[in-house]
């Protein structure tokens, strides 16, 4: 069993920065990957970032490419997505998601077993 908890969530304006974490605990296979997805009132949820332990590749929708940024602390079994230049259409409920192995489909949700509970994102224009 895995678990997931997020944090950093909050409120910030248009422009403006956060810092989510993902922190992983459990039964943690050493080549695993992680991915962050959101999630919008009335809207499915969406593929964000995606991260592999085992050669730290990445992967970015292309709504985030450039202005979102993910990495790990291997050694804290954390995850991170650093997003900047934030806009409202950003504000959404964040979750990170864990998979065994590399990634084959990486933003896509389906393909993950655990997920954490949330953390709520909210940019105002």
């Amino acid at each position: 069993e895995v678990q997931l908890v997020e944090s950093g969530g909050g409120l910030v304006q248009a422009g403006g920065s956060l810092r989510l974490s993902c922190s992983v605990s459990g039964f943690i296979f050493g080549d695993h990957h992680i991915g962050w997805f959101r999630q919008a009132p009335g809207k499915e949820r969406e593929g964000v970032s995606c991260i592999s332990s085992s050669d730290g590749s990445t992967y970015y929708s292309d709504s985030v490419k450039g202005r979102f940024t993910i990495s790990s602390d291997n050694a804290k079994n954390t995850v991170f997505l650093q997003m900047n230049s934030l806009k409202p259409e950003d504000t959404a409920v964040y979750y990170c998601a864990y998979q065994v192995g590399q990634p084959v489909l990486p933003l896509f949700d389906r393909a993950y077993d655990y997920w954490g509970q949330g953390t709520q994102v909210t940019v105002s224009s």
